[in-house]
């Protein structure tokens, strides 16, 4: 009895010593926030969980979306049996296990059985295949969770028998309200600025968030508790010279500045306005296009000092390559993405030099805008252009029938030709004439020019036309 009670105890403590993420995980729908394109009222994925009805699903999405959360919620709504395993640990071994016990529950007590297989990605073509066949004929429902794109990563016979849900990363309302709950289950306060700033830093990860907000009010109590310790000291001769002596009494309730949000995530907040932000990325934008790299390193430290999202940054620059540079350099693109990458893979501090990098490399490089204009001109006629019939020798001949539409008929496979390349029209006959892509003179594209056609007598080309 004793030992049950002390049991007991143990975990009543672990719960309250758990991470805020941990403590406040939703237990029902209606509390999981920022996926109502599967989670509201009358949404398909609802009401399969609500009917008890769900059948193998793949739930893919980013970090801290609530793929894990919403499996418990499943576990906690379903009368079937739960049972979770993280393809991190598991082995074929512990797989073949659950289908065993499974086979026994669903003949012994008509009860089927749930799979919850985290990170399923990290199973292996082995491992998913010992799954098959039990999700194959219903005996078990998987369930399963994975950050990488489930077409690559999980296999074709076993993804072809789950439903694939998509869940999104969380707006900034939906990960406000989760600051919110975590503020009031630690009874904090704080400033709006350093709300959004958490939220702006946690990159539609709510995990991020709850941890964070969790980090800033213990700062914030730290703080305000020195603070008053440092008050004591000076009011009273006799104290113990500012030591803490005991805690902070209860009414005092910690409110979290922007400054203690800052430390929390690690990251300035944003240090002009909307005005500014706009202004500044502008001006940054201009002096790659002006290709000055000096003012494009400036307006780089400008932002990244000012507190700037450098993926925000990253979108700009992989933008301007092929706005402003386009076929002049067509590898501009490379190492604008690159860029990009650098800065999810390595991060802060680390990943302002490979920022640079492109900075300088896209300031340096030949500019054009010529893919740019050509997209507008073409986007025109596709808009205004008659009917834009597709013509008839490029339609679709594969399917049975098509030969009888004529479709096919009179194109001519360019790779016959010695040259490669042969006089044919590609367009609908309103647009066949019209020229989008202009090649300039800059970089790269001075060496690129469409095909001319092969040198024909006069009257050969007048039958061809």
């Amino acid at each position: 009895m004793s030992e049950g009670l002390f049991e007991a105890a143990g975990r009543e403590r672990l719960a309250r010593q758990a991470p805020l993420a941990a403590r406040l995980r939703p237990a029902t729908l209606d509390e999981i926030v920022g996926q109502d394109h599967l989670l509201a009222p009358g949404r398909p994925l609802r009401e399969l969980i609500e009917s008890d009805r769900l059948s193998s699903v793949i739930l893919w999405g980013p970090p801290g979306t609530g793929k894990t959360t919403l499996a418990r919620v499943v576990a906690v709504s379903t009368a079937k049996e739960f049972c979770e395993l993280s393809a991190v640990s598991a082995t074929v071994k512990d797989v073949r296990e659950v289908i065993a016990d499974a086979r026994v529950r669903i003949g012994e007590h008509s009860r089927g059985t749930i799979l919850f297989l985290d990170e399923v990605h990290r199973f292996n073509k082995a491992q998913q295949d010992a799954l098959l066949p039990a999700v194959e004929d219903g005996l078990i429902v998987l369930i399963g969770a994975t950050t990488e794109n489930p077409h690559f990563e999980v296999n074709p016979p076993l993804l072809s028998r789950s439903t694939l849900f998509r869940l999104v990363p969380l707006n900034d309302a939906a990960l406000r309200t989760l600051i919110d709950r975590a503020l009031a289950a630690e009874g904090a306060t704080a400033d709006d600025d350093a709300i959004d700033h958490i939220a702006a830093r946690s990159g539609g990860d709510g995990r991020h968030a709850l941890t964070s907000t969790e980090v800033a009010v213990a700062l914030a109590a730290r703080r305000q508790f020195a603070g008053s310790n440092r008050t004591s000291a000076t009011q009273d001769p006799t104290s113990t010279g500012g030591l803490p002596a005991e805690a902070p009494p209860d009414t005092a309730r910690p409110h979290v500045t922007l400054a203690d949000a800052e430390h929390a995530v690690d990251a300035k907040a944003v240090r002009y306005g909307a005005d500014g932000h706009y202004d500044t990325i502008s001006a940054f934008i201009k002096s790659l296009r002006g290709s000055d790299p000096d003012a494009g390193l400036y307006w780089l430290a400008r932002m990244l000092d000012a507190g700037e999202d450098p993926r925000f940054i990253t979108r700009r620059m992989v933008i301007l390559a092929s706005e402003d540079i386009g076929m002049a350099d067509s590898t501009a693109l490379l190492v604008a993405e690159a860029a990009a990458r650098a800065v999810e893979y390595v991060g802060l501090p680390e990943a302002q030099l490979n920022l640079a990098h492109a900075v300088v490399r896209l300031a340096t490089a030949p500019k054009s805008n010529r893919v740019t204009v050509a997209l507008s001109r073409a986007k025109a006629d596709a808009r205004t252009a008659g009917a834009g019939e597709v013509p008839i020798h490029l339609r679709d001949a594969h399917y049975r029938g098509a030969a009888s539409l004529g479709h096919g008929e009179g194109y001519q496979y360019p790779h016959d030709d010695p040259s490669g390349w042969v006089p044919q029209q590609y367009r609908p006959d309103e647009v066949a004439g019209n020229v989008y892509w202009e090649p300039s003179e800059h970089g790269r594209e001075r060496d690129l020019r469409q095909p001319e056609p092969p040198e024909t007598d006069s009257g050969a080309e007048a039958d061809h036309k």
